[in-house]
């Protein structure tokens, strides 16, 4: 089959189309005829660096998140048969090697196909949509009312948390770029700061939730305009000295990894087929063009979600 693989850790250049074996299915495995592939921040931070415990030896296929169709189910039997349209994050944060012909999951990593949308718009559901649930869930519920202030809101997770925070009833301010405000405002947010002209952390205050998705010095920046009770969801890390100011202040907050979970998936499938939620697709390339995708995720020359065809 063929694959996206990197020889050796570097710049989107190492990436290269090239003919590897299909996976072998085990008992306890499907395999998934991919037709798309979701392009995400640590597809292209684990191209670059050496990771434990497994992205420390190339050759190695990048990507976690597919939409595709049931190609064999080995001794598997539960909800899915051949020639089901599933889509998931396979295996995260272990190795998967989703940007491929083909990739083996767990049944429990996968549910069915959002209907009345197609697999380059369900591959791009997965990791962020499931981000931005379990966060809710396990760090800090929204409701209605509540204020929620989201960094980074139109990239791939930031403009799936702005319409689920909006679904919840809360009042939503995101962060971006002048350019992609009106993008921003369309999915449903009250407010949009400048955060290149305007400090976010004077335009804003009295913050039930901030999430982050931008890590460096937002979550210091962060926390005054956070209120009594309130919650920092960090999705790009925290430094031993926000843990420190954000605990000596009586505030929630947690680094956040998500995981493979079929029902989260279910959820957000059902929230799609509904016309409640929506993944916006920036643009789409061929499998033989990561590379380029990869170039442009990192540039932050996008809005929503970049996705493979394959």
């Amino acid at each position: 089959m063929q694959a996206i693989v990197y020889r050796s850790f570097g710049e989107p250049e190492v990436l290269e189309l090239a003919d590897v074996p299909r996976p072998e299915v085990q008992a306890h495995e499907i395999l998934v005829r991919v037709k798309a592939a979701g392009v995400n921040p640590p597809d292209w931070k684990l191209r670059r660096i050496s990771y434990p415990p497994d992205y420390t030896t190339p050759p190695l296929v990048p990507g976690w998140d597919i939409s595709g169709v049931v190609e064999e189910i080995g001794e598997y039997v539960g909800r899915f048969k051949p020639g089901d349209e599933v889509f998931g994050m396979v295996n995260f944060p272990r190795y998967a090697g989703a940007y491929a012909e083909y990739v083996v999951a767990r049944p429990r990593q996968l549910a069915r196909k959002p209907a009345g949308i197609d697999h380059i718009q369900a591959a791009a559901l997965p990791m962020p949509g499931l981000t931005a649930l379990q966060a809710f869930d396990d760090i800090a519920g929204v409701s209605a009312g509540q204020r929620v202030l989201v960094h980074a809101a139109a990239g791939g997770v930031g403009h799936l948390v702005v319409q689920l925070a909006k679904l919840r009833g809360a009042y939503v301010i995101g962060t971006a770029r002048a350019a992609k405000h009106d993008f921003v405002r369309g999915l449903g947010a009250d407010e949009v700061i400048d955060y290149t002209s305007v400090d976010f952390a004077q335009a804003v205050s009295e913050v039930d939730v901030v999430f982050d998705l931008v890590g460096r010095d937002y979550p210091a920046r962060s926390l005054p305009v956070i209120r009594a009770g309130g919650a920092l969801i960090g999705a790009s890390g925290m430094t031993p000295d926000d843990v420190a100011a954000y605990t000596a202040a009586g505030l929630r907050h947690g680094v956040f990894v998500v995981e493979p979970d079929h029902a989260g998936l279910a959820e957000l499938a059902a929230l799609v087929a509904d016309g409640k939620l929506a993944a916006h697709v920036d643009r789409v390339f061929p499998l033989a063009e990561a590379a380029k995708a990869h170039a442009i995720m990192e540039s932050g020359d996008f809005v929503g979600k970049l996705v493979l065809e394959v």
